[in-house]
């Protein structure tokens, strides 16, 4: 409990200590506080200003800007209302209940908050820099790109750089919501925000402070409740035309009823401030963002990043959904798999092949040298040429070697056996004779398959994806995931096309959500209603540009995220249409004398408290 909190609960305990004696006192008949005004009038007000004096002021300071028909305005019209009508205890009772109320809302919102600021843990707090043999705290901010930090067992890394020296178990759970730690040595790139668990490392850092992964991801996690869901906007509006109406509303009940009927003011005036009691919109004002804040934070506790509740909203409607492939759905990653040798063996093809690709750093080439895993005899290489859009020409040991696909085999007028395989072919030929063929492709993630499935049974209407390959790659992987509509041969520029397309097929409030790796899909993730980037433990490009981020690249959390932004958007209309109609039936008891300002409180205060209670739920949704 902060330390506001704790105050609010010590003036309610000292204001209720002043009020329940008097009030059952006065009720049991012991004490006649209507033949002593003064004193009843005093003692009330005193339990009245303890518990109240904080509504009373803000109203007068936002009356003062300019902004008169809030909640505490209504609080106070209608318990000086009451003090003006002698109804003293249910002044003093509508005000400490109010605060109690607000005391409750103020909790559960703190612990709304929890499980997204726990993300603010992953702050630093210093950076160990050697000077003189020995380590010295500095301010992470103080470091620069270059430096050498020294990060001890159990710290948590304060800045992005490369391991330098050292091997240790890194816990990522704060950023991706894993509880398997990533093993680390040298070379290996290692992000901030992270805890380095058993090994003591040395790392250069690559990145200042305020671009590093954990500042960008404070940031998105600051940002993400400016950006309302339409559902909330439209609460917002609607408090701010319906305030002032049942202000009018209870000015006519106070003054219209007596003038007619006649007499009987005291009366109407205490139904008229029941009225306003009954009318004060805080169970929408406040549990519909609590249920969306809710949402993000279990988004936040799975590792999935969302930057408004707009977002959330737009997921819940979401019925298309379309992805990239390479390094969404598959790996992204080129291996080896399948070796076809005609008149060599597999390994002598093997290393033919790594020699001729022996000076590309193309993913192709890196990966016929990493499956071939021996040091490479350079110096029998010689001549290498490039041919563009068709391969390597060069000289291994003197003998002419041909390495590329099957326009170079015919442009040579190589005899050649056509490899069906799904992936990329190399045809190999030696002195122009065909020798074999090696098979490259990308891998399928192994849980992309379930992902898909699992996104059909969450009521997904439909699956797309694109992909740059040639079509009967797409459609390979295509029809091993489940996925039921695949473009290929794509361009960057055809895949927004080709999105511009799908959103023009939505009907009503239907979204479309992209799906991208966030370092070449930036203009679809942005022209989609919903992109979601796989976040690669917090990518610079994946942050930047999409609205939800999965830290860990795992397409499985996408089902899950939708799970909870419907979760979120039924509790929050529930919220919604109680709450109005409890206020509508109590409004018009009320106004005809059934309900009295007890009832008034109830309309208030328990039905805040109730639709407090349950937007809570979103947090603990498994």
């Amino acid at each position: 409990m902060t330390k506001k909190q704790k105050n609010m609960l010590a003036r309610i305990i000292v204001a209720a200590v002043i009020f329940v004696p008097l009030f059952v006192a006065e009720h049991m008949g012991k004490l006649n506080f209507q033949s002593q005004l003064p004193v009843s009038f005093l003692l009330y007000l005193i339990a009245y200003i303890i518990v109240g004096w904080d509504i009373v002021y803000k109203a007068i300071r936002n009356i003062s800007h300019g902004q008169v028909f809030d909640e505490n305005f209504l609080m106070c019209v209608a318990t000086f209302g009451a003090f003006g009508v002698r109804e003293y205890e249910e002044a003093v009772a509508v005000m400490l209940f109010y605060q109690v109320g607000e005391l409750f809302q103020n909790y559960a919102v703190n612990r709304s908050r929890q499980s997204i600021t726990e993300l603010m843990d992953i702050c630093p707090e210093y950076a160990n820099i050697e000077e003189n043999g020995e380590l010295k705290k500095v301010d992470p901010d103080d470091v620069e790109v270059g430096d050498i930090i020294v990060v001890k067992p159990g710290e948590r890394i304060p800045l992005d750089g490369i391991v330098t020296s050292g091997s240790s178990f890194i816990d990522t759970s704060a950023l991706t919501g894993e509880s398997v730690p990533r093993q680390v040595s040298e070379g290996a790139e290692i992000i901030s925000g992270c805890v380095n668990g058993g090994g003591l490392l040395q790392v250069r850092v690559t990145k200042e402070f305020d671009d590093s992964t954990v500042a960008k991801i404070l940031e998105l996690v600051e940002n993400a409740s400016s950006k309302k869901a339409k559902v909330e906007n439209f609460i917002t509006k609607f408090a701010r035309y319906y305030t002032p109406i049942v202000v009018v509303a209870a000015v006519v009940l106070a003054v219209i009823p007596p003038l007619i009927l006649g007499g009987g003011w005291s009366d109407w005036t205490l139904r008229a401030c029941s009225f306003l009691v009954i009318s004060c919109p805080c169970a929408l004002v406040i549990s519909v963002p609590l249920g969306f804040f809710g949402g993000i934070g279990a988004a936040s506790r799975v590792g999935v990043l969302v930057k408004g509740s707009n977002y959330l909203e737009a997921l819940a409607r979401m019925e298309t959904i379309v992805f990239d492939k390479t390094g969404t759905l598959t790996k992204g990653e080129f291996t080896v798999t399948g070796i076809y040798p005609t008149a060599v063996t597999e390994r002598e093809l093997l290393e033919m092949a790594a020699l001729a690709e022996s000076y590309s750093e193309h993913p192709i080439a890196n990966a016929v040298k990493k499956a071939y895993s021996k040091t490479l005899s350079m110096e029998k290489v010689t001549d290498t040429e490039e041919i563009p859009g068709h391969g390597i020409r060069t000289r291994i040991d003197g003998r002419l070697v041909l390495a590329g696909n099957a326009k170079l085999m015919k442009a040579e007028h190589i005899v050649y056996e056509t490899n069906d395989d799904i992936g990329t072919v190399i045809y190999m030929a030696v002195d122009g004779t065909y020798i074999g063929s090696i098979v490259i492709a990308d891998r399928v993630k192994p849980e992309a398959k379930e992902a898909v499935a699992a996104l059909k049974a969450s009521g997904v209407r439909r699956t797309v994806m694109l992909t740059g390959d040639k079509a009967e790659v797409g459609e390979a992987v295509a029809g091993e995931l489940g996925i039921d509509i695949v473009y290929a041969d794509l361009l960057p520029a055809d895949k927004v096309a080709k999105v511009e397309e799908l959103l023009g097929d939505l009907s009503g409030k239907e979204k479309l959500a992209f799906v991208g790796d966030g370092i070449n899909d930036a203009p679809v993730l942005s022209r989609a209603d919903i992109g979601i980037a796989m976040g690669n433990m917090g990518s610079d490009a994946a942050i930047e540009a999409a609205d939800i981020v999965l830290m860990d690249d795992n397409p499985l959390k996408i089902a899950s995220i939708i799970r909870i932004a419907r979760h979120t958007l039924k509790i929050v209309t529930q919220n919604i249409v109680f709450a109005l109609a409890v206020k509508a039936i109590i409004l018009v008891l009320g106004a005809v004398g059934i309900a009295n300002m007890w009832g008034a409180v109830f309309a208030d205060v328990g039905v805040a408290v109730i639709a407090i209670l349950n937007s809570m739920r979103v947090m603990k949704m498994k």
